[in-house]
């Protein structure tokens, strides 16, 4: 039995999120560069046993792709060749970047300190994508 691991790609950065090992809490992990994502990875599951990856799926409102689609796309793609046998799911991350925001301002992240660390947005993105994907199950 392992973890769920959700991924927000980026062109710049990455966010990553993890569950705990009973899958009921999505935890903000990490903020990397995304060319280091894949090396990132295999890092992480030398250590970490992980049973699903969760990529955020992004489209435009009425469910059109976007620019970033078809990055997730070939990422998948290239993940589903590398780790055969862990399941890769796909959620849709529509709105998860402003909720994120709304998070940190609600915790009492100042103004300053949101610009500042711009990839704590991301992996509490990637924290949400997880958090809506444990709830469907």
């Amino acid at each position: 039995m392992g973890r769920i691991l959700a991924i927000d790609l980026g062109t710049k950065r990455t966010g990553l999120a993890v569950t705990d090992p009973l899958k009921i809490l999505a935890n903000p992990l990490e903020t990397i560069p995304t060319g280091n994502l894949v090396a990132y990875l295999s890092d992480y599951m030398s250590r970490e046993a992980v049973e699903i990856i969760v990529l955020g799926f992004p489209t435009r409102l009425n469910g059109q792709d976007n620019e970033m689609t078809q990055r997730v796309r070939s990422l998948q793609d290239r993940l589903s060749k590398l780790y055969p046998k862990i399941k890769i799911e796909l959620q849709d991350e529509r709105f998860t970047s402003k909720m994120a925001m709304q998070s940190m301002i609600a915790m009492g992240s100042k103004k300053k300190d949101r610009k500042e660390k711009a990839g704590n947005l991301d992996k509490v993105s990637a924290a949400i994508i997880l958090q809506s994907y444990l709830e469907k199950l």
